[in-house]
């Protein structure tokens, strides 16, 4: 049975299982490298190098909005030429992005470290804080080219059909991070700097395991020097289809600059490194929904463009079932273990034990309603219709987030910051329930006219 074969027809069921676990498990990994650096800073240097490592977090999501930019905006062109059988054009698409790839990351780099002190300061870092997130982020800024070439060509992979490849790549370099994080840090004693190094030689091996897929004999798409000339064409085009998922990252860091801004106004730098926490946790409940996006879309796509709908609303009831379990146990793990959590990251600051606990409880109040709003805005992405799906993606992280993270505060200090996310995920979902219904509604009448209408 070939692939669009299998798309339509094999059990929704099986296909959800077979695309979306080596999702899940590659979102995850890709989470770990943030999550193990925190945990072991946390408990190895302090709770002031947690927080000034959560500040260098959203400085981090543009180098990820940078690489995604180039990363899937080859990818979706990558998998149009190889469908249109025209392998050539793919591998100048990949070779072409590959130069790009490592053009940006060295100006990120360059830009990045001449201006550090300054740009830390403006992303909430205070005197406290601010050795430990230089002393971290400098490091990684000298390796972020590991970083742009791993994350952003892994993507390459996927678009030939590989998930399983595209996944061990994410794998080995996390495990890897996990590995080298506690020998720097307690047995060099390298604090931060420990933890930088070791991610920078997780990224540099899971980038030389991408190259060495793409050049030696393993892929059907060769990254060939002869194509790596830039061509304005396929640069041009690159960009204008990466713009959307580089668009909404780069959202991500805009709220992170202004939350830890607002953070160290209200709170200090040990709100930053609640936040900090709360984040990783929050990233781990995420990532298995993400996942389950991945693993849909083409499922819920290719049964669109064949007009099976009764296919596509199965597939998406089960998504919003999987996302909905996930979101559901992350909001009873921070209800009724948020202290364990919270101490999980750094055992002995009672300070942060208790902003934290409530921070967590406040933060995750409407956390049930979150799986149902994320699958709903990528359904509109799977059927083609990219707006609506830019539209309910922003209206979570930038419409309502960013003025409930500004205004809130100044009503009800750090607690305002706390509820800025309930009461944004409460009427972003609200909104998404109105275009679902009708949505949905439209779904129903398209399952019905091919009920009566049988085909030729």
């Amino acid at each position: 049975m070939d692939h669009s074969k299998v798309l339509g027809e094999e059990s929704i069921e099986k296909l959800i299982v077979k695309f979306s676990i080596p999702a899940i498990i590659g979102m995850l990994v890709n989470a770990l490298y943030n999550v193990v650096d925190r945990i072991f800073i946390g408990n190895g240097v302090g709770s002031l190098a947690l927080s000034g490592l959560t500040v260098t977090f959203p400085i981090m999501l543009i180098s990820m909005a940078l690489s995604m930019l180039i990363g899937l905006g080859a990818t979706s062109l990558i998998s149009i030429k190889l469908g249109e059988k025209k392998k050539e054009e793919a591998e100048k698409i990949a070779a072409n992005a590959f130069t790009l790839l490592i053009g940006v990351s060295l100006i990120y780099s360059v830009v990045f470290l001449l201006f550090l002190d300054k740009i830390l300061l403006l992303f909430g870092a205070s005197q406290n804080t601010l050795a430990y997130a230089r002393d971290y982020l400098s490091i990684i800024l000298y390796g972020s080219i590991f970083q742009f070439i791993g994350f952003g060509m892994n993507h390459f992979i996927r678009a030939e059909g590989n998930p399983k490849r595209a996944m061990s790549t994410m794998v080995i370099g996390a495990v890897l991070n996990t590995v080298l994080d506690p020998l720097f840090i307690f047995v060099f004693k390298m604090g931060v700097q420990g933890a930088a190094i070791a991610t920078i030689i997780s990224q540099a091996v899971s980038a030389t395991w991408v190259l060495y897929y793409f050049m030696a004999k393993k892929s059907t798409v060769k990254i060939h020097a002869a194509n790596m000339k830039l061509s304005w064409k396929y640069v041009r085009q690159i960009v204008s289809m990466g713009l959307a998922p580089f668009s909404i990252q780069l959202v991500g860091s805009v709220y992170n600059l202004i939350l830890n801004n607002s953070l160290a106004r209200y709170g200090g730098d040990k709100a930053i490194a609640a936040m900090g926490i709360i984040s990783s946790a929050a990233m781990i409940v995420m990532m298995p929904v993400f996942g389950i996006n991945q693993g849909t879309q083409p499922i819920v796509g290719y049964n669109y463009g064949a007009e099976k709908y009764d296919r596509v609303k199965k597939a998406l009831m089960y998504a919003y079932i999987g996302a909905t379990f996930f979101v559901v146990l992350g909001f009873l793990s921070a209800m009724f273990f948020p202290t364990q959590i919270i101490q999980f990251f750094n055992r002995t600051d009672g300070e942060l034990v208790s902003i934290g606990v409530p921070a967590m409880r406040i933060f995750s109040l409407l956390m049930p309603v979150i799986g149902f709003q994320i699958v709903s805005s990528n359904y509109f992405q799977a059927i083609g219709k990219p707006k609506k799906s830019m539209f309910l993606t922003l209206l979570r992280q930038l419409i309502v987030l960013i003025p409930m993270v500004i205004i809130l505060p100044l009503f009800f200090g750090l607690n305002g910051i706390w509820y800025a996310v309930p009461m944004s995920d409460g009427i972003s979902t609200m909104l998404t329930t109105v275009f679902m219904y009708f949505e949905l509604k439209e779904l129903n009448r398209k399952i019905t006219e091919t009920v009566k209408v049988p085909a030729i």
